[in-house]
C-alpha cells in the first residue's frame, strides 16, 4: 500500500488502523501515570520536526501533568518527518538517544510503509519507559490527556 493512498478523503488511517494505534495509547497508559498523544498531518511547516512537535505539546496543554510526564509523538506523513516530544519528567529520565532512538525505528517501519505499525511500536516503547520511571499508581493515577490521536491539516 503506498504512501498516497493514506490520504483519502482526508484521511490519514482505516478505521481499524485508527484503533489500533489508540489501543495502544491506553494499553502504555494502563501502567503508568505517564500520558502519551499522537498528532498526525500532512506536512511539517518547520525546518525541524522537534521543533513543531514542541509547539503542539504546548499548544496541546501536554506541560500540565502532574508529574511532568506526557509524550507526544508527531508525524507529517507527507514529508516522512518524525519527533518525539518529552515533558521534563521522563526526558531527564531516559534522555534524548532513547527518542532519537524511538524516531529512527519509526522512520524503518515507515521505508517498509508500515506505517500504524511504526506507531503502535513506538508508542509501546514509550509506555515501557513510562512504566518503569512512573509506575501506574492505584490511589492517585487518573487520565489526564485525552488517548484519541490528534490529525492537523
Amino acid at each position: 500500500m503506498s504512501l498516497l493512498s493514506f490520504f483519502r478523503k482526508n484521511e490519514f488511517f482505516y478505521s481499524d488502523e485508527k484503533e489500533k494505534i489508540i489501543q495502544a495509547i491506553r494499553s502504555a497508559e494502563e501502567r503508568t501515570s505517564g500520558e502519551v498523544r499522537i498528532y498526525i498531518e500532512s506536512r511539517c511547516r518547520y525546518v525541524d520536526p522537534l521543533h513543531r512537535a514542541e509547539e503542539i505539546f504546548w499548544g496541546l496543554k501536554m506541560e500540565q501533568t502532574k508529574d511532568l510526564n506526557a509524550v507526544l509523538v508527531y508525524v507529517a506523513l507527507k514529508d516522512r518527518q518524525f519527533a518525539i516530544y518529552a515533558d521534563k519528567g521522563i526526558h531527564e529520565k531516559v534522555g534524548t538517544e532513547f527518542w532519537q532512538k524511538e524516531v529512527d525505528k519509526m522512520k524503518e517501519h515507515f521505508k517498509a510503509e508500515r506505517y500504524a505499525d511504526a506507531i503502535e511500536h513506538v508508542v509501546k516503547d514509550i509506555g515501557e519507559a513510562l512504566h518503569t520511571h512512573f509506575p501506574y499508581q492505584r490511589d492517585t493515577d487518573k487520565n489526564e490527556l485525552p488517548d484519541d490521536i490528534v490529525f492537523g491539516n
